[in-house]
């Protein structure tokens, strides 16, 4: 078994993986850091989604790094765009050196009188184990599982003579021309689905149990190409950026604000969009706007395909799979040789490795996040976490940049390890997700992190009150137990002595 050491173990080459890489690169260039990825290749979801359409739900301008501007012409990008600019930030930055492919990481088990952690790794590939050690890790991983997608059993769907597909794992060989296709959903991926695959369908039906609040973006932004080559391009992506922070925070507070009228206007505008041709009870939600994720649409893409009669949607509860469809509870039968299984993620976090603290194994769902990025009662880890009403990468640049504050005052304190402690017992039944009511997250209720009652393990959601408190607030506290560097790896436990900040001491 082979075996390496680091200061920084990054699990996971997506966006955030690669994000964190690269502030670290920035902000504490002294340390060594390894990047252990699963996949064959940098990119995480935009590396394994490769359905028709994939595109970003979050316009670029959030969605990309705070330090390298995102330059391509689309507003809501197409994944293989998506992914070649998180490919080019990892080389221009050198951490695509750092990316050890094909390991899965199957154990991380914490030593407190070593103060570090050994990684446990195998390569799927070849059977072949390995070992790291590491001073911190950050998990990089997501919130759902790669190998497979949430996909319920339907009644009946043994009799179905045509073809399921899950778009996480899309087929490269479908050839879906001239077929009747239904798509199980109306979340992100089922919206992106329709308009991309209904030009090559005899007809396309997304199937819905329950409206979902759509809105439309463009998908060219009109003041980047006034601007663009005008300004240089950082203090471009840099003005857009902040102005669509600003709108997407001010509109996600109007609609929980003012949910009436907030409700009033999404459905006057699809009023407007549909111009009759749909019937409006389909795009008519029992819920208030961002109870669920608000979907985008380029430049009101689905409902011109809807008008265009090409697709069609159906909203109802399934009582049945017949030989060639559907039937809905209310008689209605829906035909299809293909049906796309939308119907969204497993939530899985840390990518199903076991985690063990001193002897114990310990659960995400037993644990608070600390200001959303340390895990209660876990030393020297760190988790990535993205917005639920934001750009998921938002909130990785400022994990990643509050971890490289931290390990930078441990080094100048001579700390070797730091815990968030709860010792108000604030835990909530609340999930990180804080209100969001989707489905994925709801069934995952009793796999995610909880929220705290108050203070730091509180998840906010919002990136402006994030600022301050990850980029600029003092990092000890009373809920942060931090320890000595042991002074070798022999050292007997209990050598070193926790060094606690008082209540209400600065942080």
């Amino acid at each position: 078994m082979s075996s390496q050491s680091v200061d920084v173990l990054i699990i996971g080459a997506g966006i955030s993986g690669i994000g964190a890489a690269c502030h670290l690169k920035r902000e504490c260039p002294e340390k060594s850091v390894a990047i252990l990825e699963r996949r064959t290749a940098i990119g995480g979801t935009w590396d394994l989604f490769r359905y028709p359409g994939i595109r970003s739900d979050s316009d670029m301008y959030t969605f990309g790094f705070n330090f390298r501007p995102w330059t391509g012409s689309k507003t809501l990008a197409d994944g293989p765009s998506i992914k070649q600019y998180v490919t080019d930030t990892a080389k221009e930055y050198g951490v695509d050196k750092k990316i050890h492919f094909g390991l899965k990481v199957t154990s991380a088990e914490w030593s407190s009188r070593t103060q570090r952690w050994t990684v446990e790794t195998l390569e799927e590939k070849t059977g072949k184990t390995g070992r790291w050690t590491a001073k911190f890790v950050m998990a990089c991983t997501g919130y759902y599982n790669y190998d497979k997608g949430y996909r319920p059993e339907f009644p009946g769907e043994k009799n179905f003579k045509g073809q399921f597909v899950h778009p996480q794992h899309w087929p490269e060989d479908l050839d879906y021309t001239g077929k009747r296709v239904i798509i199980v959903g109306s979340g992100a991926t089922a919206v992106t689905l329709l308009p991309a695959m209904a030009d090559k369908t005899a007809h396309i039906t997304m199937l819905q149990r329950s409206p979902t609040y759509m809105m439309s973006v463009p998908s060219a932004d009109p003041m980047v190409k006034s601007l663009r080559g005008k300004i240089p391009e950082m203090a471009l992506y840099r003005l857009i950026r902040g102005r669509n922070i600003a709108l997407g925070r001010w509109s996600f507070e109007a609609t929980r604000r003012f949910p009436e009228a907030s409700k009033k206007f999404m459905l006057a505008f699809a009023k407007r969009q549909l111009k009759g041709a749909v019937d409006m009870r389909h795009f008519t939600p029992d819920y208030n706007p961002w109870d669920q994720r608000v979907c985008a649409m380029p430049d009101g893409d689905l409902f011109k395909v809807l008008r265009s009669g090409k697709a069609s949607v159906a909203t109802g509860h399934i009582e049945t799979f017949t030989a060639d469809g559907i039937r809905l509870k209310s008689g209605e039968e829906l035909k299809a040789d293909i049906v796309v299984t939308a119907t969204g993620l497993d939530v899985q976090l840390l990518g199903g490795m076991k985690v063990v603290v001193d002897g114990k194994v310990r659960e995400a769902r037993d644990s608070m996040l600390y200001k959303a990025v340390l895990v209660e009662g876990i030393p020297n880890a760190g988790i990535v976490i993205g917005y639920t009403n934001a750009s998921w990468t938002l909130r990785a640049d400022l994990a990643a940049e509050y971890v490289c504050r931290l390990l930078k005052h441990m080094d100048k304190k001579g700390y070797g390890a730091v815990t968030p402690v709860d010792r108000e017992g604030c835990a909530t039944d609340e999930t990180v997700m804080g209100t969001l009511r989707s489905g994925y997250v709801m069934r995952a209720a009793d796999k995610l992190p909880k929220q705290g009652s108050h203070g730091p393990w509180r998840a906010t959601h919002d990136y402006y009150r994030d600022i301050p408190m990850l980029r600029a607030g003092k990092i000890e506290d009373k809920y942060l137990e931090f320890v000595r560097v042991v002074p070798s790896e022999r050292s007997r436990p209990g050598e070193a002595g926790a060094v606690t900040a008082p209540a209400g001491a600065a942080r």
